[in-house]
């Protein structure tokens, strides 16, 4: 009956957070859902399992989703911008004849 803590673990080393997105082995990312979900208005509570469900939803190659959701860009979906170096035009040089200023 001491009346000190007891029983608690210690705070020497504190652990790194994981993402949900890395517990559930997904790419997508889980707690950008459930933000989403929550901010949308769609239910007064959303549960912690359907942001996940989600998440492993859309990443799954579904038929019925593909048909549903054929022209639909994502916001924030991960795409960078980017163009491969022979797409691009090619390179002219300035260098030709030289000015008559004086």
């Amino acid at each position: 009956m001491s009346g000190g803590k007891s029983g608690g673990k210690s705070a020497s080393a504190p652990k790194n957070s994981t993402s949900r997105s890395s517990k559930a082995g997904l790419q997508f990312p889980v707690g950008r859902i459930h933000r989403h979900l929550r901010k949308g208005n769609y239910a007064q509570r959303v549960g912690a399992g359907a942001p996940v469900y989600l998440a492993a939803l859309a990443i799954r190659n579904d038929e019925e989703l593909n048909k549903l959701l054929g022209h639909v860009t994502i916001a924030q979906g991960g795409v960078l911008p980017n163009i491969h170096d022979s797409l691009l035009p090619k390179k002219t040089k300035k260098g030709g004849a030289p000015s008559q200023e004086m």
